[in-house]
């Protein structure tokens, strides 16, 4: 089984729309960073894991052929805008994919791509809610939790996957009730959008702190902005983080 990030750009990307790279170097093609998407293979299954408007591109990159279901961490546009892309997978199957979001990306969704759940037009509906639990079993080997985990002024689900790795691609607090769950983990892939503060994402230091106190045996940094360029990166990070790239590809 394989863990892929599709994505691990910031909710502009890098380089931005206008061509802009900030601090990052455009001779690295690992600062080429689409915006957050993750995919988890199965034997049989394919799950993914938010739905980025570069979703497309990055299914193509990575010769994703398949989507099974599909778990939404929260409602922001960089998560979800990318949803139109799913089609294709309706039409290969003539079956509805399950979606699983909270009831905030729920509503979010349902609002604004009515047409992907709701026969109102000459298109059919090509997607289906499912009940959120707190364990999901797929393909006989894939064991999923979800957890919320602060994210600015909303909540946002990170998911667990097998006891062995911890994807929280937007967030700035674990709450203390949950804290246990991330200790010593094989892969913790997490939130780390700049060096200076932000009201809604762990930075730098931030991130610092948590490998102190979790202990995973890697610590991936995902939603890179920027300013946060990848050698630069890995020449101040303690040994067991790195900076994540698009289509790094973990087995699990």
């Amino acid at each position: 089984m394989k863990f892929v990030l599709l994505g691990c750009g910031s909710s502009m990307g890098v380089p931005r729309s206008d061509g802009f790279f900030g601090k990052c170097d455009p001779k690295n093609k690992k600062n080429y960073r689409t915006r957050c998407s993750a995919i988890i293979k199965g034997k049989s299954e394919n799950i993914l894991i938010d739905t980025s408007p570069d979703l497309r591109s990055q299914l193509l990159s990575n010769k994703i052929k398949n989507i099974d279901r599909v778990f939404y961490t929260h409602m922001h546009a960089d998560q979800t805008h990318g949803i139109n892309d799913l089609r294709i997978f309706y039409l290969k199957t003539k079956k509805r994919i399950p979606i699983y979001a909270d009831n905030l990306t729920k509503r979010y969704l349902k609002r604004s791509f009515s047409y992907c759940f709701d026969k109102n037009s000459d298109y059919p509906p090509i997607l289906k809610f499912e009940n959120m639990k707190k364990s999901f079993l797929f393909d006989k080997s894939i064991k999923l939790v979800p957890i919320k985990v602060k994210h600015g002024s909303i909540n946002s689900l990170c998911f667990i996957i097998n006891n062995k790795l911890a994807y929280l691609p937007d967030a700035n607090r674990i709450y203390k009730k949950d804290f246990s769950k991330f200790k010593s983990l094989q892969y913790m892939i997490v939130d780390c959008l700049r060096y200076t503060r932000h009201p809604s994402h762990f930075n730098f230091e931030d991130i610092i702190k948590l490998n102190f106190f979790l202990k995973p045996k890697k610590m991936i940094l995902t939603n890179l902005h920027s300013d946060l360029d990848y050698n630069q990166l890995l020449d101040i990070l303690p040994k067991n983080i790195k900076p994540a790239y698009d289509g790094l590809s973990l087995n699990i």
